[in-house]
């Protein structure tokens, strides 16, 4: 195995998040094989995550505060605009500190660039001949419907290799011409010491309370399934702008006596243990990181089929139900199922704690070692 220097260009270096958590969890395991590790962020986090006293990796940030966004260029001035020169000039000042830190790399050296956002900077600086791999952390139906989709195409076209989650969505990106894909999965967040025993009357969501985690849907589809089940408990973990309207929204069902909201946990395998199942109710996902970690804790998962990611994780009536996007009876259907037949429940918990290791950690980290020494040739 070759040691390298790896560098991450992110948007953020410790973003509380998937993509965030990901990151962190990539970086050390590529330090603890022996690699140099740096994550390079663009801007400080709005919500910072903890990343121990000591990583494994060093990290720096290129702006003290989020630099504005890039100016609509005015017609009359056109590329003479004086604020459309500024910013281009503040740019360049932080895509100078990503070339020093790419000059000082050792041959062999790979830059990951984990979101497109931040290879607006690496495309600026200069990569010193070394391996460029660029990463799409959302499904293709998600990039399409955003600002995105377009700079993914822009940005990334150059790169040695784009990476996509899952084989389907790197098969749409080739549609739309991006001849330099491939696809790599999240490695598994957490390897529980002992899972769940599924006694506990409890079906468990974790997430940002966000339009785009779709709890609203899974609250109009607990409203279906908990007359069925009573004595059941839907726990929600997690913060976020939606979650004073989605409490006005559980007391207008009349859900609060079996609906608790627990708010941001730290200990997201306790929280697993102590449940029984677990609900994605997203309207767009990437490759889900909680899908795993349930999983991992031995729950049978039910979710919404909202991107290759989920499916590529749950494989439906094996180790998890999974419902048509947005269907909110079929997915109160899945969990109602779930919830009255204890044996249904430990057979697909038992099979989701098997299935789930092909995203072994280490298997993971492997195919990336794999990968750079492949580009290399």
């Amino acid at each position: 195995m070759t040691e390298r220097d790896i560098i991450f260009v992110a948007n953020e270096v410790d973003e509380l998040g998937g993509v965030g958590r990901w990151q962190a969890q990539l970086a050390g395991l590529l330090a603890d094989r022996g690699h140099r590790v740096t994550i390079a962020g663009i801007a400080p986090a709005n919500h910072p995550m903890d990343l121990g006293e000591n990583p494994p990796f060093k990290t720096v940030t290129l702006y003290a505060q989020r630099p504005p966004g890039r100016p609509r260029r005015r017609r009359l001035l056109g590329p003479a605009d004086p604020a459309l020169r500024r910013h281009e000039a503040h740019m360049r000042g932080a895509a100078d500190r990503l070339t020093q830190l790419f000059r000082a790399a050792r041959p062999g050296a790979v830059i990951i660039v984990t979101q497109v956002w931040a290879m607006e900077w690496v495309a600026l600086a200069d990569t010193a001949g070394h391996i460029v791999i660029g990463m799409t952390h959302e499904s293709f139906d998600t990039a399409r419907k955003s600002s995105r989709f377009e700079r993914v195409k822009k940005y990334y076209q150059d790169v040695d290799r784009l990476l996509a989650l899952t084989q389907e969505d790197a098969d749409r990106w080739v549609g739309e011409g991006m001849n330099n894909m491939g696809f790599m999965p999240n490695p598994l967040p957490i390897v529980p010491d002992t899972p769940s025993p599924r006694t506990e009357k409890v079906v468990a969501s974790i997430g940002r309370l966000s339009h785009e985690k779709g709890v609203d849907l899974l609250l109009d589809a607990w409203a279906e399934a908990a007359p069925k089940q009573p004595g059941w408990t839907l726990r929600i973990y997690g913060r976020g702008e939606a979650e004073a309207e989605l409490r006005a929204r559980c007391t207008e069902l009349g859900l609060d006596d079996s609906v608790d909201f627990a708010g941001q946990t730290e200990d997201v395998p306790g929280a697993l243990r102590a449940s029984s199942v677990f609900v994605q109710s997203s309207r767009g996902e990437g490759f889900p990181l909680v899908l795993l970690e349930a999983m991992a804790c031995g729950l049978p998962c039910v979710a919404f089929d909202c991107a290759p990611g989920v499916r590529e994780i749950v494989t439906h009536e094996e180790d998890g139900l999974l419902a048509r996007p947005g269907n909110t009876t079929e997915l109160a259907r899945h969990l109602v199922r779930l919830m009255s037949d204890e044996r249904l429940r430990d057979a697909m918990g038992e099979q989701a704690l098997s299935s789930v290791r092909r995203f072994d950690p280490d298997a993971i980290t492997r195919r990336w070692e794999e990968l750079f020494d492949f580009l290399e040739r």
